[in-house]
């Protein structure tokens, strides 16, 4: 993956913002420690918050969104540092643990569906985290504008990030800002047909609008 040049970050408002160069900590799913190990997790990963967010996706999402999850964030990264995009680097990693969690579950969704689901999840971490208000609502707003077809024109840099994160991973749309990255990350952590996987879970999840505690997506 391109480094791209060197991009100037928000910083950490919410910790003490120490990281570490340490290898991928082994109690997490051996599935990841390729993407761990890549230099924009692999700085992270002594961040208090940013463990707790990778602990909580590991208990849950299942394997396949959880490493969903993380080439989302790598992708985001790297579109960040080719654009010399500042953002919230730990906040949006947390964005991205939990930006599906809302597919899990039996809980029954209301108006927004899945993606305010997984906002209100990441929302609560947050704040059991103590992380400020208005780093909260900028994180969450992301997370439930990440569907949309296209991010909002007010939106912010994390918002913009994730959505585009996402999208490149599941659709390859975007895959020119970063050319190579995608497939890279494919190859080092693959979930093989997940696009198609994933197309099922949103539909059973929207069945779960009509069916409060379907079965339907159950892990």
């Amino acid at each position: 993956m391109a480094a791209g040049p060197e991009m100037p970050e928000v910083p950490d408002p919410g910790g003490s913002g120490a990281s570490s160069h340490s290898d991928p900590p082994k109690a997490l799913p051996e599935a990841w420690q390729p993407l761990l190990g890549r230099p924009a997790l692999a700085e992270l990963l002594g961040h208090p918050l940013a463990g707790a967010a990778l602990q909580e996706m590991c208990r849950l999402l299942p394997p396949h969104l959880a490493v969903h999850s993380l080439r989302t964030f790598l992708l985001a990264d790297a579109c960040a540092r080719t654009h010399g995009i500042a953002y919230d680097r730990v906040g949006l990693l947390a964005a991205a643990a939990f930006h599906d969690a809302g597919l899990v579950g039996r809980t029954p969704l209301g108006r927004g569906g899945f993606p305010y689901r997984s906002a209100q999840l990441l929302d609560h971490f947050l704040a059991r985290h103590q992380v400020g208000t208005v780093r909260r609502t900028t994180l969450t707003r992301a997370v439930r504008e990440h569907m949309r077809p296209f991010p909002a024109r007010d939106a912010g840099p994390e918002a913009r990030l994730l959505h585009f994160g996402v999208w490149l991973d599941v659709t390859g749309r975007g895959e020119r800002q970063v050319p190579g990255d995608r497939r890279l990350l494919a190859g080092l952590a693959p979930t093989p047909r997940f696009a198609l996987s994933f197309s099922a879970r949103v539909v059973a999840c929207g069945l779960r609008r009509v069916l409060p505690g379907s079965p339907v997506t159950h892990r």
